[in-house]
């Protein structure tokens, strides 16, 4: 943007090197002045929210913007900084799909903010295990999908799409715009709608014309989806263009609820058809012969809040559900925001997941296919955050991008509402990072001596040695259980634990289990990632570790097993926190880690305020670090006592990209003749889910003097 000309003195005038502060060294670092720094007047309004100049997601309202869409530096926060993981079955596969379709109140809500925001019970969408694709929907003409989301569905290997939608008499005006005319003019649109998924990180589109169009434009309209998905796929390899039910080929409005002749040219076209939702079984029966080996590709759509004459909805959405199974297609689940929206904001996680509880039959699940896996459930909110198990901050927080992988969630109930019951479920009253874990509560039943909790599930070949981690709570006021692992595996007739086959009885048909002993110490080459072996934290969080060796294996669930420690006849309650889960190869574990990050800032303000004697700072920083090695990094800054005081480090926030903006930072203000200091931290978060030594975080030093002037946006 323009510049102004305001220019902001350092006391020194020059750069100079940080100075060591007390304890681990810190990397050489040059420090930053602002001597000679300019600041601009202007950030832009769709990348940055006005009144803080946060970083939000953004749309595109008309053809002009889409058109004229170039980016620049200023949208590196809405860059996508989780590829989409690898997940079996693969998305083309042949198996029916699951689609969600996330409409809720024209979108862009809490969710536009990419640092996240303070919203007190937000929406939240945690099953990715049961969808293999999600669609951002709003009414905007372009759609592209907030980052946030796009982060969490990648981490699970979902598939992201944003939508292209005409509506009304000023969509059919920009329908006739572009495809009225000659090839050039719905190429470039095409071009500009696959650079845009490409520079984001998003996976493709689904177009959604409703209303009418002149016939030229309809005879032109298979071309330009021709031409989307053939740019999409060269940008985006296993990208995807699905199709809406709606125009059809001669350029009426009429929705047909099926496939069929009338609007066959445009799934044609297209990776897929997402049907309307008025439809009934006799529409699915005639659309066997219609999609022929295409049956996963036609996506049949099912609207939650059961508007107009459809199947289900609502808790009943199953009765939809398994008429589409049935009959072998996909399905498309619009607007499960429903349980949210319909229900309210109390209760909802239980809610939640007594929707998805209803349809997990339905619902094939996908499997993690990659290593290292860690997590520590957190859901992307909390009403705190944690750190190593101790309660760092207080109060509401939300940011998708920090969501990560969640169990298989579980409730069994004995016949009449009594004996053997089993519930997992998120919890925010605890957590051992981030806002919250995994409360598993229960009864042993009094003919058992343990229950089995399924997880996670796996599909991937097994290293020749496996290290696993596991961190749990006990409720204190009940009978203590034990507590363990168990990993199955498949091809049993060749799998061998360590240099022994598996023993007579612990073969199921394909499957084996396995239940390691725990170690007990750290062993000596993952003391850094696996510290605290077979100890407690003061926190109250048990750690236990495993190593396991393993040959010709394919890894195939995760459990956590619960069992009596002495035989009785009674039934053992209990109820278990689970704080984090570990699986690592011990083969590709790194001996060595990254230097600590470079750090850079631009974008600086200054306002006067809050207090008579302070200035609020806003700036943005940037570094660089390798992508697959960081789960996130946590932003910290001292100094802000003044001249002549110290302070320990204060956490500014979390960032799941290689940028941060901070926000309004109180700072004293320069006396006369003197000089203040900020110094600014980035601490790397690894992917195993471990920090690194204070001597390997990024550091950047502001000096200042009084501002000549003030720059407000």
């Amino acid at each position: 943007g323009p510049e102004s000309n305001a220019d902001f003195r350092g006391a020194t005038g020059r750069a100079e090197r940080a100075s060591r502060a007390p304890g681990p060294a810190l990397p050489d670092t040059p420090m930053l002045t602002t001597c000679h720094l300019r600041a601009s007047l202007l950030l832009p309004a769709r990348q940055f929210d006005q009144n803080t100049t946060e970083p939000i997601s953004f749309y595109l309202s008309s053809l002009e913007e889409l058109l004229a869409w170039k980016p620049t530096s200023d949208d590196d926060f809405n860059v996508a900084t989780m590829p989409l993981a690898n997940r079996e079955p693969p998305l083309h596969s042949k198996r029916p799909r699951t689609l969600v379709c996330h409409d809720m109140n024209y979108g862009y809500l809490e969710d536009r903010f990419i640092q996240g925001s303070a919203s007190r019970d937000p929406y939240v969408f945690y099953h990715w295990q049961y969808i293999d694709i999600f669609v951002y929907f709003s009414h905007h003409s372009v759609t592209i999908p907030p980052v946030t989301w796009t982060n969490a569905a990648h981490r699970n290997g979902v598939s992201v799409l944003g939508t292209f939608i005409t509506e009304q008499t000023c969509g059919g005006q920009l329908c006739e715009a572009f495809l009225a005319g000659e090839a050039a003019a719905y190429h470039a649109v095409a071009v500009q709608l696959s650079r845009i998924a490409h520079f984001y990180r998003f996976d493709g589109w689904l177009v959604n014309i409703e209303n009418t169009l002149s016939k030229a434009a309809a005879r032109n309209l298979p071309l330009f989806l021709r031409d989307l998905r053939e740019q999409l796929h060269r940008d985006v390899p296993g990208g995807l263009v699905l199709w809406y039910d709606s125009v059809l080929p001669s350029g009426e409005l009429k929705w047909q609820n099926e496939l069929n002749e009338k609007n066959r040219v445009f799934f044609d076209a297209c990776d897929g058809l997402f049907t309307n939702y008025n439809w009934k079984e006799e529409h699915l029966e005639r659309m066997g012969a219609q999609a022929g080996e295409r049956l996963a590709d036609v996506y049949v759509g099912i609207d939650v809040f059961a508007r107009g004459e459809v199947v289900g909805g609502g808790f009943e959405t199953d009765k939809a559900l398994r008429l589409i199974r049935k009959h072998g297609f996909s399905a498309a689940i619009f607007a499960p925001g429903w349980v949210y929206e319909h229900l309210g904001k109390e209760n909802f996680l239980q809610n939640e997941n007594r929707f998805w509880g209803l349809l997990a039959e339905l619902l094939p699940t996908h499997s993690i296919s990659t290593l290292p896996f860690s997590t520590c459930f957190c859901l992307g909110m909390g009403t705190g955050r944690f750190s190593a198990g101790q309660e760092e901050e207080v109060g509401p927080w939300y940011n998708l991008s920090a969501q990560e992988i969640q169990p298989l969630f579980t409730e069994q109930q004995a016949p009449g509402g009594a004996g053997n019951w089993l519930r997992t479920r998120c919890s925010l009253q605890d957590a051992w990072n981030g806002g919250s874990c995994l409360l598993i509560e229960g009864i042993i039943p009094p003919e058992a001596g343990h229950v089995a909790v399924r997880l996670f599930s796996f599909q991937l070949p097994a290293p020749p040695k496996l290290f696993l981690s596991l961190l749990y709570k006990l409720e204190e006021k009940l009978p203590e259980v034990a507590v363990a692992l168990e990993l199955t595996t498949w091809d049993s007739g060749s799998c061998r634990v360590g240099h022994k086959a598996a023993l007579p009885g612990e073969e199921l048909g394909p499957a084996t289990r396995h239940q390691p002993q725990p170690l007990p110490t750290s062993p000596p080459q993952l003391s850094g990632l696996l510290s605290g072996c077979g100890r407690q934290s003061a926190a109250g969080w048990m750690r236990r570790c495993y190593e396991l060796e393993l040959r010709d294996c394919t890894l195939h669930e995760l459990s956590l097993i619960l069992s009596r420690h002495q035989p009785g006849q009674q039934e053992r309650r209990f109820s278990c926190r689970l704080g984090e889960i570990r699986v690592l190869d011990a083969d590709s574990l790194r001996s060595s880690l990254p230097p600590g990050p470079s750090l850079q800032a631009s974008q600086l303000l200054w306002h006067k305020g809050p207090g008579p004697d302070q200035l609020s700072l806003s700036l943005t920083l940037r570094w660089s670090y390798p992508h697959s090695q960081a789960r996130c990094f946590r932003i910290h800054c001292q100094g802000r006592a003044g001249p002549r005081g110290r302070e320990l480090p204060q956490l500014l926030g979390v960032a799941h990209a290689t940028l941060y903006r901070v926000v309004g930072l109180a700072v004293p203000k320069a006396p006369p003749m003197e000089s203040c200091r900020v110094e600014f931290f980035v601490e790397p978060v690894l992917n195993e889910g471990v920090a690194v030594d204070r001597s390997r975080w990024g550091q950047l030093v502001l000096v200042y003097s009084d501002p000549a002037s003030t720059s407000t946006y």
